[in-house]
């Protein structure tokens, strides 16, 4: 069974190691998978699964290289970047991977709550610079805030255990309640949650609906002087509604682990030219808007890796694994997207 790994990383490298897959021939490939992907004619003929990461883009173009290609299995939560429509007309399944990174973009999430709320970011900074005033870095207690928790799935619901572990007062929104909750969250309306909370969290998935849900209205309802923070996706905040939110003092500060139009933003100076060069208007602002961000002392950018421990890597390719044989013996009802 030929399968090609696309988007591998240098973290990857130990599973394979010390889980090797000789029932499987596996090609890796460090690049993404895309339109202008070059695929051989011995690959585009015996490749029958590939794997991915939200880097890569599947569209009818992609698919269309592959002339007997029966799964894709997206080392992730998220699917959008992947044409599902596309891929149910084809009868090719999808399957990704759910809550491997619970405990990781969990702890990911608290540590920039900590740090935002604490100043940790200017003081480093200021230590550098010999330049240090302790009246800068005046922060609050945890227990003394609210946390505005956006999405309750596996994700969301732990945040809430740890911060309420820590004396926060919790309040959430979310289509569904989760009973894990009782008697640890209070449940609100959307624009109760932007109004109410000191700090907000996002941890939905990404949906058309959900495009720009952070947006200027929404952040014109948050407290003044309020934090966010974004391990979801990038779009699901406006960028530049933040920027002017951020510059005017409206907005304390944030983190952001995810970006609009990441896949742009992110990245090595040898891929940044051509990268550049083929992204379209909307991406090449908001790649100019992001680099003006990240010079605030109060936010906080990094790059796609609340979820990066190497614990949760290997439960990625576990059960990416178990999704692929899985499918091959015919259980079709695990992870399935398509």
């Amino acid at each position: 069974m030929n399968i090609i790994f696309y988007d591998f990383r240098d973290s990857e490298k130990e599973y394979f190691v010390n889980h090797p897959n000789n029932d499987f021939n596996i090609k890796f490939v460090k690049t993404p998978l895309n339109d202008d992907t070059e695929i051989s004619e011995h690959d585009a003929q015996e490749t029958c699964i590939i794997s991915i990461f939200t880097t890569s883009k599947i569209t009818s173009t992609v698919l269309n290289k592959f002339k007997n290609l029966r799964m894709i299995a997206t080392r992730s939560t998220g699917y959008d970047h992947i044409n599902i429509d596309e891929c149910a007309k084809r009868n090719i399944r999808v399957v990704n991977v759910e809550h491997y990174g619970k405990n990781s973009v969990t702890e990911y999430t608290i540590g920039m709550i900590i740090a935002l709320i604490r100043k940790v970011v200017p003081a480093i900074n200021d230590v550098r610079k010999e330049n240090i005033n302790t009246q800068n870095y005046i922060g609050g207690d945890l227990n003394k805030l609210t946390l505005g928790v956006i999405g309750t799935g596996a994700i969301g619901c732990s945040v809430c255990k740890v911060a309420k572990s820590l004396g926060m007062n919790i309040i959430a929104n979310d289509i569904q309640k989760n009973l894990e909750l009782n008697n640890i969250v209070n449940y609100v309306d959307f624009e109760t949650l932007l109004k109410e909370a000191d700090i907000i969290t996002l941890h939905i998935p990404y949906t058309k609906e959900a495009f720009h849900l952070i947006s200027e209205y929404e952040l014109s309802l948050m407290k003044p002087g309020s934090y966010i923070i974004n391990t979801a996706r990038g779009e699901l905040i406006d960028t530049a509604a933040l920027y002017n939110a951020i510059e005017s003092g409206k907005i304390a500060g944030c983190a952001l682990d995810v970006l609009e139009c990441e896949n742009v933003i992110i990245n090595n100076d040898e891929q940044l030219i051509s990268t550049i060069s083929k992204a379209d208007k909307f991406c090449i602002q908001r790649t100019i808007i992001t680099q003006k961000l990240a010079e605030f002392d109060n936010v906080i950018i990094t790059p796609h890796i609340a979820y990066n421990t190497i614990d949760a890597v290997n439960t990625i390719l576990e059960i990416t694994f178990q999704n692929i044989r899985n499918y091959l013996k015919g259980d079709n009802s695990t992870n399935r997207i398509v």
